[in-house]
């Protein structure tokens, strides 16, 4: 009997906020964007997509639940896509902040950070000069001496809002020690199995992009969980195609979105989230891999259903 194919998820992270506006016109900002980009990612095979809100003004990444749930309602009318909404929001924002667009609306899913850590967007003002927006470079310049708060009271108060909601967690490792904070909260009992990590590699402050990287992740996820966890892979910048190819070929489900880079080649601007999801399913494909549905993404990751939210 022919064994079945694996079948990959693929997350689309829209517009996040690490990339400001003056980087791509390609980003989305206002809502109707923002719902555009999302729907047009997922009829070209996003099963899950993770969301951000913007300032429509100035593109300044925002946790205001009113700026959120135009797209949110759009998005659900128009795809049965999973919606991931951020609980990590920006670095500048305290916790209280980027807990309430998920406490609102209680989502299928959520992303949460698993630790706290430097966070250097710095770097960026070496390629980027031009800004439109004053708040633009402070939010680059700023990083320099940011810490990304993700205490153990934090990810415990957020994994409670979640458990409460029957939201479950994208959990967002950007470093081994991330996967340890993971086992910790495992072990406690508040999370269920299987956790879906979500490793990242290529932000300066956590763990690096060179494939060693990401075997010794998953080296270290497979000792603390055994088969008992659904993994992805996400590669910033440059990093996104190549990292996803590895990860897929060795059975992880990848994320791609203008969150993560804003690329599609070298020196080539993404034009659109669509474009990186249809370059990535592309790959799986040539893989001989299968993308999984909504429907199949839901059973896999144990979701409640688009139902059961609160939008």
């Amino acid at each position: 009997m022919a064994k079945p194919k694996q079948k990959v998820v693929i997350t689309c992270a829209v517009t996040g906020a690490i990339h400001t506006p003056s980087m791509s016109p390609h980003l989305p900002v206002t809502a109707d964007e923002i719902a555009e980009a999302a729907i047009g990612a997922a009829r070209a095979g996003a099963a899950v997509l993770h969301l951000h809100a913007r300032d429509p003004e100035t593109g300044k990444p925002s946790q205001d639940p009113a700026l959120f749930e135009p797209f949110l309602r759009r998005i659900k009318a128009e795809t049965d896509a999973i919606i991931n909404i951020t609980t990590g929001g920006s670095p500048h924002m305290t916790v209280q902040e980027r807990m309430r667009p998920a406490t609102t609306f209680k989502p299928e899913l959520a992303s949460l950070n698993m630790g706290s850590m430097n966070f250097g967007l710095f770097p960026m003002l070496g390629r980027f000069q031009d800004f439109k927006h004053d708040w633009e470079r402070e939010h680059l310049e700023n990083s320099r001496s940011l810490i990304f708060r993700n205490t153990y009271q934090d990810i415990e108060s957020i994994l409670e809002l979640g458990n409460a909601n029957g939201t479950r967690f994208e959990f967002e490792c950007y470093d081994i020690s991330h996967l340890y904070n993971l086992a910790h909260f495992v072990d406690r009992g508040l999370v269920k199995s299987p956790p879906f990590i979500q490793s990242v590699f290529g932000i300066l402050g956590g763990i690096g992009p060179h494939p060693e990287d990401l075997m010794h992740m998953k080296r270290t996820a497979d000792r603390l969980f055994g088969n008992e966890y659904e993994w992805s892979i996400l590669g910033a910048g440059r990093n996104q195609m190549p990292l996803a190819t590895i990860g897929a070929a060795m059975g992880s489900n990848v994320r791609v979105g203008l969150e993560d880079s804003l690329w599609i080649g070298p020196g080539q601007l993404a034009e659109s989230n669509r474009s990186q999801v249809e370059r990535i399913r592309t790959i799986l494909e040539a893989l001989n891999l299968e993308v999984a549905t909504p429907a199949e993404t839901r059973a896999k990751l144990g979701l409640k259903g688009g139902d059961n939210v609160a939008f």
